[in-house]
């Protein structure tokens, strides 16, 4: 499992709309894309905003490539999420999965094992 984070701060008037465009722009592109898993998104404020750090989760560099492009490490922001920025991260960070905590108890190989829970 790859996670690919990216952190970026909205004009806080413009909040909801970023959520609003990562649930029905962003989130509905990457569900057709084969190898993409879930989402997360975080927030906190911060002095210029409100920053928010978002996490996918991929089976594959190739999974990624697919969304991102063959420069998978630049972030990929469309000017409509750009105009509701103050500012944001022009790349990304990749990370690979090495433990995951169990849960209740149980042992758990893998995020994919979680949907049996």
């Amino acid at each position: 499992m790859i996670s690919r984070n990216w952190t970026g701060v909205v004009k806080p008037e413009r909040t909801n709309d970023y959520i609003a465009h990562l649930q029905n722009d962003t989130f509905k592109k990457l569900k057709t894309i084969r190898g993409f898993k879930h989402a997360s998104i975080f927030q906190r404020a911060v002095t210029d905003g409100i920053e928010f750090l978002v996490v996918t989760y991929w089976d594959s560099m190739d999974a990624i490539k697919e969304f991102a492009g063959e420069a998978a490490d630049i972030a990929v922001v469309p000017q409509i999420a750009q105009d509701m920025m103050v500012r944001y991260d022009p790349v990304v960070r990749h990370y690979e999965e090495i433990s995951l905590v169990p849960v209740k108890n149980m042992h758990v190989n893998s995020l994919t094992d979680l949907t049996d829970i």
